[in-house]
């Protein structure tokens, strides 16, 4: 605790500095002042726990200066020292809320024991306040929760004391993207760069094993779609951004549909297992999308795509295998299932591929796991794609095992390949190993077969799918790109013109 003493004489002032052991009472002081103003100024800026005060001072005496103080906000206490014909000041002063007056000249006991007593009080009050403050925030931090399982009675709440006056609220839920990480998420305020003072921009709790955050206001929501702007072109490695997952609810206008958005979250992580690799984020868009065309899984097909897998693996064709990889993993991520319910469709299909394999080839050298391996491995997997890799990693090794190319028709099967993939995010460093070949020199073989880089084809292709999308006037420019596979609707633009040297609108305008 700190202690500051104000007295214009010097020699008390000095004598008050050593008089007693100020450290053995609990106090180190900070500062001194020699008249009152210095003193105000001083309470003001360093804030101490006690002021011992000459009651008499220049320019302003003790009372004005306890009175101004306190004017200001200041919560301290005091210590007021006067002489014997000062008595009736002295009750002035008592009134602003002095603690204890003590007449001149000072016994060191009497200063002693008053300081002790005044370091006891301090000890007490806070104590009291730590307790109110954390009983206070236990019981709002209990109310929200109800809040956001709409199971409290909202026309009993105090909505400004819980800060719920705001024209609009959403929830999110925050984690550890890589869940198998030991390092802590990141402080979420601070990636938000926003101050949280008694919880006016956004309150957070854990609900059940979740980190939830209700966000209160434009002001916080604002700062969440800055944040959210990291994400739409991937976070940097290893960076703060890049260790944390989110999910976002729809924003809501009053308090009691808050728990509309805490659903669109809780239904959002359940989906997180359908997430694409370095997807960091998960909004109720894709939730109302997904609950628009979802449909039932049924498992009955598995024998279909066995027999499928089977004849591509058999027939070394790489390009086919992925796309029904890419078939199937869409098609999971329609289906409205348990996750465990996917999880033992793709074991299923597995060991289908795997038994009619092993029957068609009984003599080859291929190196099959166990199917036990096989069912823990498969049931860990955090991610769907993760275990889309794992099958497209055997069926590889398989297709090697027992099939066989000439390698003649690559160019060919990977120009049906981006025929059919144009929407994704191609390179040709993603491409060249589904076909077992290095980038560069399938680069070259590109640019010598079609006289064209893989970039530029890639280009063409896609605006001439944006040429036959522009026919369709309800679509809007944007949403052609988009499904084209463009991310940036002024990028899209840019290569419409280049190509067509025309602009899409002015293009669609000109077909009419």
């Amino acid at each position: 605790m700190n202690v500051l003493i104000a007295d214009d004489e010097q020699l008390i002032l000095e004598g008050i500095l050593h008089i007693i052991d100020w450290e053995a009472c609990g106090f180190s002081v900070c500062a001194t002042a020699v008249n009152g103003k210095e003193a105000l100024d001083k309470i003001l800026e360093k804030k101490p726990d006690l002021v011992l005060l000459d009651i008499r001072m220049p320019i302003l005496n003790g009372i004005e200066v306890v009175q101004a103080a306190v004017e200001a906000g200041f919560t301290g206490k005091f210590i007021i020292l006067s002489g014997l014909t000062d008595f009736k000041l002295a009750q002035t002063a008592m009134r602003f809320g002095v603690d204890f007056y003590l007449t001149k000249p000072i016994d060191e006991d009497e200063l002693e024991q008053a300081v002790c007593s005044v370091r006891k009080l301090i000890e007490k009050e806070s104590k009291i306040s730590s307790s109110y403050t954390r009983y206070r925030d236990k019981a709002r931090e209990n109310i929200i929760r109800e809040i956001l399982l709409d199971t409290c009675r909202y026309d009993s709440l105090d909505l400004a004391d819980l800060h719920l006056q705001a024209g609009v609220y959403q929830v999110i839920t925050y984690g550890r993207y890589n869940q198998d990480s030991l390092y802590p998420v990141w402080d979420f305020a601070e990636l938000m760069r926003v101050t949280n003072q008694d919880n006016n921009s956004f309150d957070i709790l854990e609900v059940g094993q979740q980190n939830v955050i209700l966000l209160k206001g434009e002001f916080a929501i604002g700062r969440f779609q800055n944040l959210l702007a990291h994400y739409r072109t991937g976070p940097q490695k290893d960076s703060p951004f890049d260790t944390v997952f989110l999910t976002y609810g729809r924003q809501v206008s009053a308090p009691e549909d808050i728990h509309l958005s805490y659903q669109d979250v809780c239904q959002l992580e359940e989906r997180r297992f359908f997430c694409e690799e370095n997807q960091h984020v998960l909004g109720f868009q894709e939730l109302h999308r997904y609950l628009a065309d979802a449909h039932e899984l049924t498992p009955s097909i598995a024998p279909g795509y066995a027999e499928t897998f089977s004849n591509y693996i058999q027939s070394h064709n790489p390009t086919l295998i992925t796309e029904t990889l890419k078939e199937l993993s869409d098609y999971l991520t329609g289906c409205a299932a348990g996750i465990m319910d996917i999880k033992h469709f793709l074991i299923d299909m597995y060991i289908m591929v795997k038994q009619k394999i092993m029957q068609a080839f009984p003599h080859a050298d291929t190196p099959f796991p166990a199917n036990a391996s096989v069912i823990v491995l498969v049931e860990k997997k955090y991610y769907l794609y993760e275990i889309i890799a794992f099958l497209a990693e055997q069926f590889e090794m398989w297709m090697h095992s027992v099939g066989f190319s000439s390698g003649e028709n690559v160019l060919d099967e990977i120009l049906h390949y981006i025929q059919h993939n144009y929407r994704d995010n191609l390179k040709l460093e993603s491409i060249a190993p589904l076909f077992g070949y290095n980038s560069s020199y399938l680069g070259r073989l590109f640019t010598r077969k079609l006289n064209v880089n893989f970039n530029a084809y890639l280009d063409q292709v896609r605006i001439a799918e944006a040429k036959k999308l522009l026919d369709d006037h309800s679509l809007k420019v944007y949403e052609i790109a988009e499904r084209v596979g463009y991310k940036s609707v002024d990028y899209f633009h840019r290569k419409f013109k280049k190509y067509e040297g025309t602009s899409p609108a002015e293009y669609r305008k000109n077909k009419k």
